[in-house]
């Protein structure tokens, strides 16, 4: 049995099934052109707001541009106002090939709205809104979720029952409660179980750190494909990495050239989409990761994190790993 193949969305056809999750902060548009290079099936954006959108929020509407991307792309859209949510899946339709609604976003913020993981309280809710959604959608629409709120309230089997009966194309579901954030050990037994309740793709996500644990999660659920979130920042290699494995192929080793070159490129993409000041800002968590674990990690991070402008940094990392 091969644990990497295409797999069919709605009317969608990804040529694999390992996944870049959607992550607040980081998969702006410059981190999933990085991501593309190492040929993920599908990329998706960072959560948008439903009513960011319909209030035409300059903001909101940045996180849509998909300029220079390879395609297909999904859009995450949150928000628990049924006007607003219909308003953002049409546009958001014309601009991805697949839309997403989360209802597992653990964030304080999100949350005390009653948006993202909060719906996963209030199934009735939940429904309106992802039928509000279908309706709405020209492209095929997935949700992404969670196990369930705490202890008390695990109900992803319900919510994709509900999700399936209301139209969507595919359900992703991350093995932890709200309350668990992502904390303790992701549960990959729910995931199994929303597998086996359901007809429609499920994609499987949380605590797929390595190649390995790609196939575990595979094998163990019979997911029908990944979704791979936190392990890909500083490093986009991992997708290469995951298919190379998963096809019993040797794992391509990445060389600190390749790095560099990597991140140079990353940074070039981040000070291009938000200019130099911020774009260096955003630059310094992904740094953090493509150091991880390299000698002197610590003292080269102290030194970019003071680095405002792209040349300078540019030259300190150069100099760096050409002294490795």
């Amino acid at each position: 049995m091969s644990y990497l193949h295409e797999l069919k969305i709605g009317n969608v056809t990804l040529k694999n099934n390992i996944l870049l999750a959607p992550m607040a902060g980081i998969t702006n548009l410059p981190f999933r052109i990085i991501c593309e290079k190492f040929e993920p099936g599908l990329v998706c954006t960072e959560m948008v707001s439903s009513k960011g959108i319909f209030y035409h929020d300059e903001k909101t509407n940045k996180l849509l541009e998909m300029e220079n991307e390879k395609r297909p792309v999904a859009a995450q859209i949150f928000g628990n106002d049924i006007e607003a949510m219909s308003v953002a899946t049409k546009k958001v339709s014309k601009v991805a090939e697949i839309v997403d609604i989360n209802m597992g976003c653990p964030a304080p913020k999100v949350v005390k709205n009653g948006d993202g993981s909060k719906l996963m309280l209030d199934l009735e809710k939940a429904r309106d809104i992802i039928v509000a959604v279908v309706q709405n959608a020209s492209v095929p629409v997935t949700l992404k979720m969670r196990k369930g709120w705490d202890n008390e309230h695990i109900v992803a089997v319900e919510l994709a029952k509900i999700a399936q009966q209301s139209g969507v194309a595919a359900i992703t579901i991350h093995g932890r409660t709200r309350e668990e954030f992502y904390t303790g050990k992701a549960d990959w037994q729910i995931i199994k179980h929303v597998k086996q309740t359901v007809s429609i793709p499920v994609i499987g996500n949380g605590d797929i750190i390595t190649p390995e644990h790609a196939r575990q999660m595979l094998e163990q659920t019979g997911c029908d494909g990944i979704m791979i979130g936190r392990a890909s920042i500083g490093n986009p290699w991992i997708f290469r990495e995951v298919q190379e494995y998963l096809q019993g192929k040797e794992i391509t080793k990445v060389t600190d050239n390749e790095k560099l070159q990597m991140i140079i490129e990353h940074i070039e993409g981040q000070v291009a989409y938000l200019g130099e000041n911020t774009g260096i800002k955003e630059m310094r968590k992904h740094l953090s990761y493509y150091l991880k674990n390299l000698p002197n990690a610590a003292s080269i991070r102290q030194r970019v994190n003071q680095i405002e402008t792209k040349n300078e940094l540019v030259g300190c990392l150069t100099e760096y790993f050409e002294s490795l």
